[in-house]
């Protein structure tokens, strides 16, 4: 077995799917590192575990069932108008509970939360490529009038208020993509796996890109290159993927870690 299960029918569509979502979380990762809103990610990603966990009990796929619970997380933020990271660590620990509760209160047992947690790319279908394709189309319709509002709003904070902008949408918009994103992540990749997707290329990026658009395509391809060797070595290896996932990503943040100190 070797690079052939790249193309091998099997595997094609997981391969595919996961991808698609490996190339979007880099980038809303770095949009959340500029604004210091990192732990949203790991705030969405436990309310979707938690919806797509209790959609499972009802018969619904959980990339469907995810994003209801981290969407309604995201409204309810914009309605109370929290900002900062204490909404998200709320979020952690509100779908922590709800997910363990869930899993141990239904016939689906904590081996479908572990499911979550570890990922399950190697059962990805239809559903999951038209999730992780739906999140790449908005992405890709989304970013381009997102980013000049968070890069204006991150160095110019007080701009829409004194202009009387509706800040409003801009962080709604941006709050709903970063959940549909993880509510997909959680759903293909894992909870962790997806939270790292999030957060260690953006890490690498920050410390070698000059400016953000090379911020923004080096996250992408270290989540993209990332995402393949983990998806080889797993089959390879017979591991599972998530935590494979998140152990390349931490290689490849020491590696980086120990570059940036060697550098003259």
């Amino acid at each position: 077995m070797g690079i052939e299960l790249f193309v091998d029918p099997l595997f094609r569509l997981p391969l595919l799917a996961g991808l698609l979502v490996a190339l979007v979380l880099p980038l809303v990762g770095a949009l959340l590192r500029l604004q210091d809103e990192w732990l949203a990610a790991l705030g969405f990603a436990h309310l979707a575990a938690a919806s797509a966990l209790a959609g499972l009990a009802l018969q619904v796929p959980a990339v469907l069932g995810g994003p209801i619970g981290a969407a309604a997380g995201a409204a309810v933020k914009a309605v109370w108008g929290a900002r900062g990271n204490t909404a998200y660590g709320f979020m952690i620990l509100g779908g922590w509970a709800v997910t363990l509760l869930i899993a141990n209160n239904t016939a689906l047992g904590s081996a479908m939360g572990h499911a979550l947690v570890d990922g399950q790319l190697y059962f990805a279908g239809t559903v999951h490529m038209a999730a992780a394709a739906t999140l790449g189309a908005l992405a890709a319709f989304a970013l381009p009038w997102l980013m000049p509002r968070l890069v204006h709003a991150r160095f110019f904070p007080r701009h829409e208020q004194a202009n009387r902008l509706p800040a409003w949408r801009r962080r709604l918009g941006f709050d709903l993509l970063v959940a549909l994103g993880m509510a997909v992540g959680t759903g293909t990749l894992g909870l962790m796996g997806a939270f790292a997707l999030v957060f260690v290329p953006p890490w690498i990026a920050f410390r070698f890109a000059p400016s953000l658009r090379s911020t923004l395509i080096l996250s992408a391809g270290l989540g993209a290159g990332t995402y393949l060797i983990a998806f080889l070595a797993a089959l390879q290896l017979d591991q599972p993927f998530g935590p494979l996932l998140v152990a390349v990503l931490l290689l490849a943040g020491a590696l980086a870690a120990t570059a940036r100190r060697c550098r003259p």
